[in-house]
């Protein structure tokens, strides 16, 4: 939690309150700083014809769900088919972590610098902040599945 300060008047008006003030006081104010709670995420199919899809030169993306646990834990998915030499983006690094489910096709990982070769059903975790990167290292499209875990920032 991150500290805040506050004027003078503040900390005055602070401790002019009682024990039963206090008592009181402390669980609105921790609610108040509680991650807004929405609606769960629902159960739900996602059929493969159904995504809409979203065409980029060789690559399609298709998003496929997007929102918080019932425990208010977010998490988003989609999927990405790259061609033959095609990487989706430059390597990057970001709060939240990512797994990666290859599906079809041959996938070089980067995680820290260090290049990993991956073929279908491989999996591939990378924690926060971590720098990582991926391109297609094959002859054919490679598809796969991001899972992201956190907030983006």
């Amino acid at each position: 939690m991150e500290l805040q300060f506050y004027p003078p008047l503040v900390y005055a008006a602070f401790m002019q309150l009682s024990r039963r003030d206090l008592s009181l006081l402390l669980p609105a104010l921790a609610a108040a700083q509680a991650p807004a709670a929405g609606t769960p995420l629902p159960s739900k199919t996602f059929n493969f014809d159904d995504l809409p899809v979203k065409i980029n030169g060789k690559n399609k993306s298709r998003a496929v769900l997007n929102g918080d646990t019932h425990s208010g834990f977010p998490i988003e998915m989609h999927m990405t088919e790259l061609g033959p030499g095609e990487a989706p983006h430059p390597p990057h690094h970001h709060v939240h972590e990512e797994m990666l489910l290859l599906k079809d096709g041959t996938m070089e990982v980067t995680i820290s610098g260090k290049v990993t070769k991956i073929g279908p059903g491989s999996s591939v975790y990378v924690a926060s902040n971590e720098e990582h990167g991926w391109r297609n290292a094959g002859t054919t499209n490679a598809l796969y599945f991001v899972i992201a875990l956190g907030r983006a920032a």
